[in-house]
């Protein structure tokens, strides 16, 4: 994952909680709500990013034991 991409992702989980906290303390469902929403959307993109990571881990594994299969 990108450094940019876990910023960026920090930084809305951050917002969704603040959304979430003003909603909360002010009575108002539906910004609590948007910071939930928020929140979530975080989540979802790091658990893309992650699935990313690993496939990507995979492939070069993959790419070594092809490369040492084929110099023996």
């Amino acid at each position: 994952m990108s450094i940019r991409n876990k910023i960026s992702n920090m930084l809305q989980d951050l917002k969704g909680r603040g959304k979430e906290a003003v909603g909360s303390t002010t009575g108002n469902k539906e910004l609590e709500n948007q910071g939930k929403a928020d929140q979530t959307k975080a989540g979802l993109k790091d658990a893309g990013e992650s699935v990313k990571d690993a496939v990507s881990n995979v492939k070069d594994a993959g790419e070594s034991v092809k490369d040492a299969i084929t110099a023996t």
